[in-house]
């Protein structure tokens, strides 16, 4: 069975759609994202975020990729008041979670690659970019909160920029490795769909 790549699905959509498709958030917009929402994001805000930004997203794309193991199951939170019910909210790495998806799919893996690349190491390399980002934040919160004299700030600022760029480097290699090690090296050729089946 010939393996069908994202990239070979995607040409048979309109081209409109397929820049649409590969666009993906860049770092200083997933960072943005994070801040404005500290306490995770319904799915209502996780589309918005995606279609705000000019990548296709939808209700539907959400839940597959909740059903296939690509993103965490939301947590029901009780709304305060009376008769208010609840609501769903994912945590804050499922954005993240969702622009990698759409970066694979840009590099033409099949949803068996993707969800193997989930499978392994995602949860554990999440929770070290989490507690890296929580801990320089909360560097840059005290240096900027202390009572410290300029050029000793200015010091520790610039120290921390370059921690903060270390982790980021830090946590790059990690995935990439987690990457290598859970992709095989040759194409089996029993791929069933390509990662356009993810729509």
């Amino acid at each position: 069975m010939k393996r069908t790549s994202a990239l070979e699905l995607q040409e048979t959509l309109p081209k409109p759609a397929v820049s649409r498709v590969l666009t993906v958030l860049e770092e200083p917009e997933l960072l943005e994202i994070e801040r404005m929402w500290p306490g995770g994001f319904t799915s209502r805000q996780i589309i918005d975020v995606f279609e705000s930004r000019g990548v296709r997203f939808s209700e539907a794309t959400l839940r597959k990729y909740v059903q296939l193991g690509l993103l965490p199951r939301s947590v029901r939170i009780g709304r305060k008041g009376k008769n208010m019910g609840s609501l769903g909210i994912y945590p804050l790495n499922v954005v993240r979670r969702v622009n990698v998806v759409k970066k694979m799919m840009a590099d033409n893996l099949t949803i068996e690659e993707i969800q193997r690349a989930f499978v392994r190491f995602k949860d554990d390399i999440d929770a070290v970019e989490l507690g890296l980002r929580e801990l320089i934040s909360g560097f840059e919160r005290e240096a900027r909160d202390a009572n410290l004299p300029t050029g000793r700030r200015q010091s520790l600022e610039k120290e921390i920029q370059e921690a903060r760029k270390a982790a980021s480097d830090l946590v790059r290699r990690i995935a990439d490795l987690e990457h290598r090690l859970s992709m095989p090296e040759e194409d089996s050729g029993a791929a069933v769909g390509g990662g356009a089946d993810l729509f």
